[in-house]
């Protein structure tokens, strides 16, 4: 029996009630599907996502199913940066998910389609997913905007992207520091930002919406080949239609989410996370998202299985193409097609079949000629062939084969930090610097652009982790240092506060335990030395004032600065940041509320 007909038999009010909003006699006895999404005017990402709400809605109604929408809107953290909005952004993933696991408890459904885009939303969803693991699910994303051709006056000789046609959201940041150091003048600074988003969808660049989006089919949760399709693609609604009938399917078949999502499952993701050198944000929601389906992960398990992985792709931020063309090269597929010796090729998917049957079937459906095909038409923007190796590269001629991402640890991060190597100079990998720590980004970013940081130094900003501050992102401090020359490759930014999925250089990130919790970085003084070595994953303290002293002598120092310390009055007095900030776990564990 349906679960929804077992509650109807307790809820002899639900009939009426239904009735009330149109619904025929004949509706009450269906398979009870949710519609969940982060529709709403907030920002390009979920503002267009109705129109796939309702592709999905009759897909259900024309097989069998009665469809009812629910709404859980996002913020952005675009919109959000620079301004105390962006505080809110880690703590309103969990607060969507307590949102839906409360909608779809308080009726009870057989099934739900969730439909989102973006950063806090995409996690957010596969949470709620973990939450009613019980019950049949599928996810639809919004896809990614479109990039703006810039016309030729516009167009910047960057050397740090080949392609310099193309302008996305992710290249404001660093306009915007050029602009305020006098590299370009205001006008052509407001060409970008009134350009940028020229269409709904989640920023064109492989940040935390476009990584979430390909960890969600990557799990098995999505028809393949449909993740970060371009926003504006008809394709796009079809795949909505789609997701909503195969729903029905799951329903039919007794397949619930919890045997679609499964240890092996995570770690298909997080070896297609390193072939796409996906956003850092993603080892704090990939480890939220397996709490809620009683499956661990950790640091260590994506350290281990970065470690030697093939990093292929060749999207901005780390590399020079809008995020539109990943679709246009093959998408996800095309990844774990590649990595496929890599993959658990059993795991059970949303097709009601395995991960290695539906990449075989996408080689004689057509999909990947399809992709080609648009490529072509897109080549003549260029007056040029694009070769789909140019964005999605082979297996044996990978642009690197250690990962994406580095988990360090040490004294000064017994739980582990995060760096994205890929988008760290060289220079940086092995380096001893100087601390200059401070207690709120504010300070941190005009000690930078007043050039008070100088060459060899160490930017630590702390207290700005979850039970600091909420987990907010260093968007701005990370892009003024490397959008310098020169300080973007002989400083490194050292915080238990988190990045952009856009943002580069040597950023380090998520340091565990955080400052608030009395954490190593809380400790950190004035001319500390911080000795960083990605290669051999360590990031630690080695000396003070300017001296290397010997480990000992290091450990003692900071036991006396321990005793010290005093913990800091809470941020936060009421609201959901009080909630929050009191229950979060640490960054590394995934910021989730126990």
């Amino acid at each position: 029996m349906l679960r929804s007909e077992e509650v109807r038999k307790l809820a002899p009010e639900m009939d009426p009630l239904r009735m009330g909003m149109g619904w025929k006699v004949s509706d009450l006895s269906k398979p009870q599907i949710m519609i969940e999404s982060t529709y709403g005017d907030s920002h390009p990402g979920s503002a267009h996502l109705n129109k796939f709400v309702e592709e999905a809605v009759k897909a259900v109604d024309e097989n069998g199913g009665k469809a009812a929408r629910y709404y859980a809107t996002d913020m952005c953290d675009g919109i959000a940066q620079g301004h105390d909005g962006i505080n809110y952004s880690l703590a309103h993933r969990d607060a969507i998910t307590n949102l839906v696991e409360a909608q779809a408890n308080a009726t009870v459904f057989d099934g739900g389609v969730f439909i989102a885009s973006c950063d806090k939303a995409m996690p957010a969803m596969l949470m709620s997913i973990g939450r009613l693991k019980d019950m049949s699910a599928i996810m639809v994303t919004g896809g990614v905007m479109e990039a703006h051709e810039l016309p030729k006056k516009y167009i910047v000789d960057d050397p740090a992207c080949k392609i310099n046609e193309l302008l996305t959201l992710e290249q404001i940041g660093k306009f915007d520091a050029w602009e305020k150091t006098g590299v370009i003048p205001n006008e052509q600074l407001d060409y970008y930002k009134h350009n940028a988003c020229p269409s709904c969808g989640a920023c064109s660049f492989m940040g935390t919406a476009s990584t979430m989006q390909i960890m969600a089919e990557a799990l098995g949760l999505m028809l393949p080949g449909t993740a970060l399709m371009p926003s504006t693609a008809p394709e796009l609604k079809e795949a909505s239609y789609n997701a909503g009938k195969q729903l029905m399917e799951l329903i039919a078949k007794g397949i619930t989410a919890k045997d679609i999502v499964t240890k092996e499952s995570f770690e298909n993701a997080i070896m297609v996370h390193a072939a796409i050198s996906g956003s850092t944000n993603a080892t704090m929601h990939l480890p939220a998202i397996a709490h809620e389906f009683g499956i661990r992960i950790d640091a260590d398990t994506f350290d281990r299985l970065h470690r030697g992985a093939h990093y292929l792709l060749n999207i901005r931020p780390s590399g020079d193409w809008p995020a539109q063309y990943f679709y246009y090269a093959g998408g996800v597929p095309r990844v774990m097609e590649e990595i496929k010796s890599m993959l658990h090729l059993d795991v059970m998917t949303v097709t009601g079949k395995t991960l290695g049957e539906n990449l075989e079937e996408l080689k004689k459906n057509g999909f990947y000629e399809h992709c080609d095909e648009i490529l072509r038409e897109k080549s003549k923007i260029f007056g040029r062939a694009i070769d789909r190796e140019d964005i999605i590269h082979s297996f044996d001629n990978a642009k690197g084969t250690d990962g994406s991402i580095a988990i360090l640890k040490g004294n000064l991060a017994p739980e582990g930090c995060v760096i994205k190597h890929t988008a760290c100079p060289k220079e940086m990998f092995k380096a001893v610097l100087k601390a200059k720590p401070f207690d709120c980004e504010e300070a941190a970013i005009e000690a930078v652009i007043s050039r008070k940081i100088q060459p060899g130094d160490a930017v630590f900003i702390r207290y700005e982790g979850p039970k600091g501050s909420g987990m907010p992102e260093m968007f701005y401090t990370t892009e003024a240092i490397s959008s310098d020359p020169e300080l973007g490759k002989t400083i490194a930014l050292i915080t238990d506060g988190r990045f952009s999925g856009a943002s580069k250089g040597p950023a380090i990130g998520h340091v565990s335990p955080e400052a608030a919790d009395g954490g190593p970085i809380a400790l950190v003084e004035e001319d500390d030395l911080i000795r960083i070595d990605i290669p051999e994953r360590v990031l630690e303290i080695i000396g003070v004032k300017g001296e290397e002293l010997p480990k000992e002598e290091v450990e003692r120092i900071l036991a006396e600065r321990r005793k010290a310390w005093k913990p800091r009055e809470a941020k936060y007095k009421k609201g959901v940041l009080k909630i929050y900030s009191e229950h979060a776990v640490s960054p590394m564990k995934g910021g989730y509320m126990v």
